[in-house]
This record gives structure tokens, C-alpha cells and sequence, in this order.
């Protein structure tokens, strides 16, 4: 009988978004992970399948990085949302207000059709009211560039930590093949 070397593997599945694809599918095979297939599974999102030797070679140090990266990823992912998020807030919450006043002048002008003045006050209204949505917009530009200004050398340290555990996980891995 012809003796085979027996194999062992963990396997892990992943979900995330079709643009991170890449970015996810580098960070787990700086730590071992072979990846086995990539499937489409919602709009947006893809189901990526993974395998990996159980019997690694520093499997414990692997895995202690590949957490830190996976925590350093997700803190990147955090601080790109919270680029937008306060912006968003603002933009809803002052767009309705916008809406009501809009609304308001629209309301007065067709509940008093026999009075002037109810007509210049609600079309001053109405004007108010598209005046500030025309605002809003420019607003939640100017709030997503600021936010965006000062994240960004936060996000530019993130990801150099992040590529360093990744250094780190394949340096480890390349270790054992010299």
C-alpha cells in the first residue's frame, strides 16, 4: 500500500462586500488561509470559502495576528463610515425642516386663496424652504470634507498597521519553507 501524507484542515466561510473582495481575501492569506471558492450571495456582498492546515506551523502567533488585523480592518471600515454618518444626520434632519417649512408656505397659500398677504407669505415661505434644501446640500459637503480631512491620517495609520501585521503573518509563513 502506498502511504499518503495525510492532511487536516480548518475551514472558515467570510461574507463581505463585492469592493472589499480583494482586501479580505489578502488579509486571510497572509495568515495561511487558502482560499477555495468565491461566490456572489446578495446584491452586493460575496461568500468567500477558506482552508488552512491545521497543523501550521505557528498557528497560535497566526492567529493572534490575524485577529489584531481583522480588529485594525474593522476600525478602518468604523472610521470610513463616520466619515459620512454625522453629515447624514445633519442633511435628514435639516432637510426635513426644510420639507415642513417648504410645506408650510405651500399650505398657507392654498388654505387662504382670498388673502394676499397669506399668498406673499407663503410663496416667502416656499422660497425659505427650497433656499435651505438648496443649502443642505452643501452643507453636508462641507461637514463630509471636513470629517474626511481630519480622519484621513487616522485611517493612513490604520491601514500601515494593518499591512505590517499582514508583513508580519507572511513572514511567519515564509519562515518554515527556507
Amino acid at each position: 500500500m502506498e502511504n499518503k501524507d495525510f492532511v487536516t484542515y480548518e475551514y472558515v466561510t467570510k461574507v463581505a462586500k463585492a469592493s472589499e473582495q480583494a482586501k479580505v481575501c489578502d488579509i486571510y492569506e497572509a495568515f495561511g488561509w487558502e482560499i477555495t471558492s468565491i461566490k456572489a450571495c446578495a446584491i452586493d456582498d460575496v461568500t468567500i470559502s477558506l482552508k488552512r492546515n491545521r497543523k501550521q506551523a505557528h498557528k497560535a502567533e497566526l492567529c493572534k495576528l490575524e485577529r489584531q488585523a481583522i480588529e485594525v480592518y474593522d476600525g478602518i471600515k468604523a472610521l470610513e463610515k463616520s466619515k459620512t454618518k454625522g453629515a447624514s444626520i445633519f442633511a435628514y434632519s435639516f432637510g426635513c425642516a426644510s420639507a415642513l417649512v417648504f410645506g408650510g408656505g405651500m399650505s398657507l397659500c392654498m388654505t387662504k386663496t382670498d388673502s394676499i398677504p397669506a399668498l406673499i407669505g407663503g410663496v416667502a415661505l416656499g422660497v425659505v424652504g427650497l433656499a435651505m434644501c438648496a443649502i443642505n446640500y452643501f452643507a453636508y459637503l462641507k461637514m463630509v470634507a471636513k470629517k474626511t480631512k481630519t480622519t484621513l491620517p487616522v485611517i493612513d495609520q490604520k491601514e500601515e498597521d494593518l499591512a505590517n501585521l499582514l508583513e508580519k503573518g507572511n513572514d511567519l509563513l515564509n519562515s518554515d519553507l527556507i
